[in-house]
Formats: structure tokens, C-alpha cells, sequence
């Protein structure tokens, strides 16, 4: 394969072999923008605060939202309290050096945040509860 690159304001013609597979293909490691309920693939991925431990239990699977990749918490955009429509913005993860939102995978009424800014979060983590 043939590539023209400039530098310098000169270019140059190389000719590239391709060492690796295209992984263009290939899905991406999570769903960008959302989170998972309980039951999808996100609950059997191992998290908390020991690494590779269960899932924290919650009082009802169906109403918690879980994290779907691991990062830090930059921003709480909700409340306790809080009534939100799905898709709504409940709080802003940072992983690998880019800001994923974390929705509302459902709408409701959020009974608790388990999470604060700065808190580390693994994949599974619950991070909220829905009344």
C-alpha cells in the first residue's frame, strides 16, 4: 500500500505493509453514552471494590444502573430525589482520557447514588438506584 505523507512542507511516497489485521471491523469494547440494567452483559463482568469480586447485591436488580466501563467519576449531573426520563444524564465517567455519560436506562425516580465525584468505579459497579 502506497501512502503520501507530508513533512515539513515536503512529501514524501512510502510504500506500507500491513503487519496486523483491520480491527475496524470489530465492535467496540462497550456501549458509548449509556448504561446497562441488571441482566444485560455488564452483570456478569467481575467488579467492586476487590477486583474480580461479585457484583454488589442491590434490594432490586431490575431498578439498578451499573456501570458499564471502569473509570473515574468527573461530574454528578443528578439528585437524590431526582424524577428522570430514560436516556436522561445521571453522571459523566471518564476512561482512557474521554468523558462517557452515563444515562438513565430507564425513567423513574432515583432513590440513591452510590458514587460521588472522584470515586474509582469498576465495570458492573452500581451507580444508582431507581425508587
Amino acid at each position: 500500500m502506497k501512502l503520501r505523507i507530508s513533512l515539513d512542507e515536503r512529501t514524501f511516497e512510502v510504500e506500507v505493509e500491513v503487519a496486523e489485521p483491520d480491527h475496524a471491523s470489530l465492535p467496540p469494547a462497550y456501549p458509548v453514552g449509556s448504561a446497562r440494567l441488571v441482566g444485560s452483559a455488564a452483570s456478569s463482568r467481575p467488579s467492586g471494590p476487590g477486583a474480580g469480586g461479585p457484583p454488589a447485591a442491590v434490594a432490586d436488580e431490575s431498578k439498578a444502573c451499573r456501570s458499564p466501563v471502569s473509570g473515574v467519576v468527573v461530574k454528578v449531573v443528578a439528585a437524590e430525589g431526582a424524577t428522570l426520563n430514560a436516556g436522561d444524564t445521571i453522571l459523566v465517567l471518564e476512561a482512557m482520557k474521554m468523558e462517557t455519560n452515563i444515562t438513565a436506562p430507564q425513567s423513574g425516580v432515583i432513590a440513591s447514588i452510590k458514587v460521588i465525584k472522584g470515586n474509582r468505579v469498576q465495570t458492573g459497579d452500581v451507580l444508582v438506584e431507581f425508587v
